[in-house]
């Protein structure tokens, strides 16, 4: 694969080729690109390839600061590998000098100056509402990147599963729907080059750790989205892939080290059991298999075992966070990964960024794994891990399972109620991630039985449990997909309003049918709530034994600070037709007679000593 020569970087890599050519380094590559003064770790390692380069002598001038603690090659000539110490370093262009064969050549590395207040940003919390995007998939904001010549896999719109064009500029030109519909992060799929002959648009097999994909757009544009969108007042959370590459990369022509990759010589594939990672009766054999074997042919293994591999991670995500001034990281296939690098990893990025939350996948509905893997779970074998917050698998299953059973004694609402009793394996319960889908689940409102009622119900929970919620994108306007097996390429279906002039048109409203406004207007009316609401974000949660199939929240922010104390009752209620529910029953929390604000009705009212449900949900708040 041609590697791409010095000056191909993109605004701010900022360093540059001196005046003296040196036919031994006629292609350098330096990683990361730049760096920041006044990093919590003072530590840096570079990693340059380039022909020869391993055989270098490299020193440092104009340092300001900076210095160079050793340089060692990798297995491959062609890598070399230099430690600095920047803990008394300024910011200002270092300059690198290298001699090969008698000839010397001059780079400038730059060191820049940290925004103030970037090492304590705001992260995303219980008070957030994350909307999933797959950048392919959402809106084609610039026709002119869906294809680029060098990285192959043209597109092909009609393609379930190919390349369909959409891009960073289209996320950008959507950010004031976004903001009207209540959202307050975006979790964006990985927008990093996937080189790859085929299937390359999901972003998960990737090439170049520093650089965005050019159909999707360049860094600079990825900073200018992460800025628009705070702006309108929303983060932005990348998602991070730590346990491989895309077979592209172009590391896998010429690897630094020969256990830069498992099994690099022959792949040997994953058996995905997630168990093995902390079963205590797992062989090493089966731990081995899990955690390094591959996906498939075309996602190399990464070794985190491997210490500059590892280094090289940590910066790279440490990189990401600084230049484009993310508000939180999601990391793909969590436990895959070697698990003493996953708790350095987690340590050393929440040591720049104390406040930073991180959210793994660990894609299991046993609580008890996924519990396992939460920074202050005390485990039975001593393993400690550093993620503050998971994706709660386990709760998105039983969610879907109970409003699709019939209620019976021990099935429906009451498996959700007891389900909450595994909020005891979690440390930090609330800090869990409750999606209604993603990326690799089927969609929500196809998995109900295209039931609208159902799915305000699902809706109405994810919203207002003491978790923090996630929309995918295009379910507030009821996208659908089979419900028997995987469909990626029809889960990611292109958002309606994808291309501007289609038929119908999310963004704007056009063609929608009066079910996908309902949906739309129900999502945006409880998320915008729930911005304004101390209760849903921060409240205490009780919840009531389940009764003639109605299951009962009940959320409640104290006065605090000079603020009055906020309440919400949250009633789900299966039933068709009229239920009467018998208000007496929550009278500890609510007592009748109490003025309160009808949330979907949107009027106010004394609460009855009978109340009169009608509605799949009702929202009460006072």
């Amino acid at each position: 694969m041609t590697k791409k020569p010095l000056l191909f970087t993109l605004f701010p890599l900022c360093w540059s080729l001196g005046a003296i050519a040196a036919p031994d380094i006629a292609e350098l590559k330096i990683e990361p690109s730049n760096w920041w003064a006044g990093m919590h770790n003072p530590k840096l390692e570079l990693m340059l390839h380039g022909k020869g380069i391993g055989q270098a002598e490299l020193r440092l001038e104009n340092a300001h600061g900076a210095e160079l603690e050793k340089t060692f090659s990798g297995s491959s000539a062609n890598y070399l590998f230099a430690d600095l110490d920047l803990g008394q370093a300024s910011p200002g262009d270092i300059t690198l000098v290298l001699t090969l064969n008698g000839k010397e050549q001059r780079f400038n590395y730059s060191l820049l100056e940290r925004r103030s207040g970037s090492a304590e940003r705001a992260s995303f919390d219980g008070s957030d509402l994350i909307y999933l995007i797959t950048p392919d998939r959402f809106a084609n904001g610039d026709s002119s990147n869906d294809n680029v010549a060098a990285l192959g896999d043209a597109a092909d719109p009609d393609n379930k599963d190919g390349r369909h064009g959409g891009d960073l500029k289209g996320i950008t030109q959507h950010l004031d729907y976004l903001a009207d519909l209540g959202v307050t992060q975006l979790w964006i799929n990985p927008v990093m080059e996937n080189r790859q002959q085929a299937y390359s648009y999901h972003g998960y097999s990737i090439t170049d750790f520093y650089n965005v994909d050019q159909r999707f757009g360049t860094n600079q544009q990825y900073r200018e989205l992460v800025q628009a969108a705070d702006q309108k007042g929303m983060g932005v959370i990348k998602d991070v892939v730590l346990n491989h590459i895309g077979s592209g990369h172009w590391w896998m022509q010429d690897l630094p080290f020969p256990d830069w990759i498992n099994y690099a010589n022959k792949p040997v594939y994953t058996s995905h059991r997630r168990t093995t990672a902390q079963d205590p009766y797992a062989t090493d054999a089966d731990q081995q298999d899990f955690a390094s074997g591959w996906f498939v042919d075309s996602m190399p293994d990464l070794n985190q075992r491997n210490p500059q591999l590892a280094t090289y991670l940590i910066q790279n995500s440490i990189w990401w966070i600084e230049f484009a001034g993310l508000s939180g990281l999601r990391t793909d296939t969590w436990s895959y990964s070697d698990k003493a690098f996953l708790t350095r990893w987690a340590a050393q990025v929440r040591g720049e960024y104390p406040g930073l939350n991180i959210v793994g996948e660990e894609w299991s509905t046993n609580p008890n794994i996924v519990s396992y893997w939460q920074k202050g779970k005390i485990n039975p074998d001593g393993y400690v891990s550093e993620l503050p917050a998971l994706m709660d698998f386990p709760l998105n299953d039983t969610l879907l399972r109970a409003i699709n059973t019939k209620e019976d004694w021990g099935k429906g609402w009451i498996e959700l109620y007891e389900a909450l009793v595994n909020d005891n394996l979690y440390p930090v319960p609330h800090n869990l991630v409750l999606f209604e889908g993603n990326h690799d689940t089927n969609r929500l409102y196809s998995v109900l039985g295209e039931d609208l009622d159902k799915y305000k119900l699902a809706l109405a929970y994810v919203f207002c449990v003491k978790r923090i919620p996630q929309l995918f994108y295009g379910t507030e306007v009821l996208l659908t997909s089979p419900v028997e097996g995987r469909h990626d390429g029809l889960v990611r279906g292109d958002m309606p309003g994808f291309n501007g002039d289609d038929r119908v048109n999310a963004f704007t409203g056009k063609g929608l049918s009066t079910e996908q406004k309902q949906a739309q207007a129900f999502v945006r009316t409880l998320a915008q709530f729930r911005k304004q609401s101390r209760a849903l974000a921060e409240g205490q949660l009780k919840h009531f034994v389940p009764q003639k199939g109605v299951y009962v929240l009940y959320r409640e922010a104290p006065a605090n600070e000079g603020k009055a104390a906020e309440h919400v009752l949250l009633l789900l209620n299966k039933n068709p037709g009229t239920t009467a529910i018998d208000m007496g029953r929550f009278a500890q929390y609510l007592p009748p007679g109490t003025r309160v604000n009808s949330l979907f009705e949107g009027k106010s009212f004394n609460l009855p000593a009978q109340l009169q449900l009608s509605a799949p949900v009702t929202l009460l708040s006072w």
